[in-house]
């Protein structure tokens, strides 16, 4: 069932989109799920949609982008429609586990689900029938939602997405990838809830792909929450590639145990209004940390990367790393917060964000901090803007390449430390390519990707 809705103001009007479709957001959704949807309504009908007021999204007012007339679909018709049939994403020589997702649901039918013995993927409303247990226990315990109003809105809204869990000691073969795909023919309003849990020695790498496939506005509100357990291995890599119609909030919440592993990796290639939220806390000792992010804007684009790195016990290591190169009248923030407990002695730490900006009208702005409690520790941050090297160009043009070749050789060579990070060897490869696309102006659709019988397709892949 989709329901035409047109916000005006702001809080009374999805409150009373919730009350009025309360009973289609429970319907077959797991009993966690429903039981915090009313303490949720409640923070989110204190905090509101943030503007710039609110410090946290100081850079970025996102109630303008959550008016208007919006659809929005309580059941899940559109995954069972035939989009997917016309999608092929593929990177070369990767073989993944495909798993798609329409507007928000999970789509079953479309997905390849030839698992490993143990290892489940499924949709969120299957969750508690499949792993009760795993469910109950991690379900809305890392995601911030007394401190966050749009976590607080998914977690009221939200009626499915991706589960996957991975028990102890299986390390998965190949990487799961999660093809969040928007569509329609009327502008849509969308929330996604995925959960992860790595179990204790398991290993796992998921690539979530966002598109869209339709030139319709698109909102989306997603929130993924990860539970890497004792000994165990992570990587998530998050490609955003949707049309400048789209604002996408979405937000990746880590919990670590002790001598867990974990590398996240946002690569924003193309969006309208990007707001990514990343946060880890390390919750026991000897846990390790990587944090990286791209993002590349042109035109009126925006994107609003916000990290929240924390350092809770002893002898952990975190490195962060994001880079931006930002074209025309696009503009950007980078806002990253490590926090060290007094008890967190021996904490290394590193953050750094340095950007690139190509006009005279691109802007950007960095925050990075450091909040420290613990005095044996090694941390330190940074932050750059600036533009192109005159005396690198000079050099390039004196060995005979041209100043357009010579700009996206520039461009490329600071980008290259961020995408060098992705420890997917095919992705990495298929990563360069896409960027340097970016940079030439090339970048409707990458070579890989086919949008068949689909006239008139606005179609953006990985």
């Amino acid at each position: 069932m989709n329901v035409a809705c047109r916000i005006v103001n702001l809080q009374e009007e999805y409150i009373k989109l919730f009350n009025d479709q309360k009973s289609l957001l429970q319907s077959g959704a797991p009993k966690k799920m429903n039981s915090l949807r009313d303490d949720a309504l409640k923070i989110f009908e204190e905090k509101g949609i943030p503007s710039n007021k609110v410090e946290a999204y100081k850079y970025t007012n996102l109630q303008p982008y959550f008016k208007g007339s919006l659809n929005v679909a309580f059941t899940n018709d559109a995954a069972h429609n035939d989009i997917t049939q016309h999608f092929h994403c593929e990177v070369p020589q990767l073989n993944t586990y495909n798993v798609f997702l329409v507007n928000g649901w999970f789509s079953a039918k479309d997905s390849d689900l030839n698992l490993p013995d143990g290892v489940i993927v499924c949709s969120m409303q299957e969750a508690e029938q499949k792993a009760p247990d795993v469910f109950e226990k991690y379900y809305g315990e890392t995601a911030p939602m007394k401190e966050d109003s749009l976590v607080a809105m998914n977690t009221a809204f939200a009626q499915d997405g991706a589960f996957i869990y991975v028990p102890k000691g299986v390390v998965l073969d190949k990487p799961i990838q999660l093809v969040n795909i928007m569509t329609g023919d009327e502008d849509r309003l969308a929330f996604q809830r995925n959960l992860i849990v790595v179990d204790e020695n398991a290993q796992l790498k998921v690539m979530l792909c966002d598109h869209t496939m339709s030139s319709q506005r698109f909102v989306i509100n997603t929130v993924t929450e990860v539970f890497a357990k004792e000994n165990s291995v992570f990587d998530v890599y998050n490609v955003q590639n949707q049309h400048n119609l789209t604002t996408q909030v979405q937000g990746i919440y880590v919990h670590q145990k002790k001598n867990s592993n974990i590398l996240t990796n946002n690569l924003t290639l193309h969006a309208g209004i990007a707001r990514n939220n990343v946060n880890v806390t390390m919750d026991d000792d000897h846990c390790e940390s990587h944090v990286y992010g791209l993002y590349l804007s042109d035109k009126n684009q925006h994107v609003d990367n916000s990290t929240f790195i924390n350092h809770a016990k002893p002898d952990c290591q975190s490195f962060e790393l994001f880079k931006g190169v930002m074209d025309d009248s696009a503009t950007g923030a980078f806002s990253g917060r490590v926090y060290v407990a007094q008890d967190a002695q021996r904490t290394n730490a590193y953050q750094s964000n340095n950007n690139l900006l190509l006009t005279d009208n691109a802007k950007i702005n960095s925050k990075p901090q450091l909040e420290i409690y613990a005095d044996d520790v090694k941390c330190s941050h940074g932050a750059t803007v600036g533009q192109l090297d005159d005396e690198a160009m000079f050099y390039l043009r004196a060995r005979g390449i041209n100043k357009e070749e010579g700009r996206i050789l520039l461009m490329f060579a600071f980008a290259y430390e961020v995408i060098e990070k992705i420890r997917v060897e095919p992705l990495k490869e298929q990563i360069r390519g896409l960027v340097e696309k970016r940079f030439r102006g090339e970048f409707d659709k990458c070579d890989s990707c086919v949008v068949c019988g689909q006239p008139g397709s606005n179609a953006s892949c990985l």
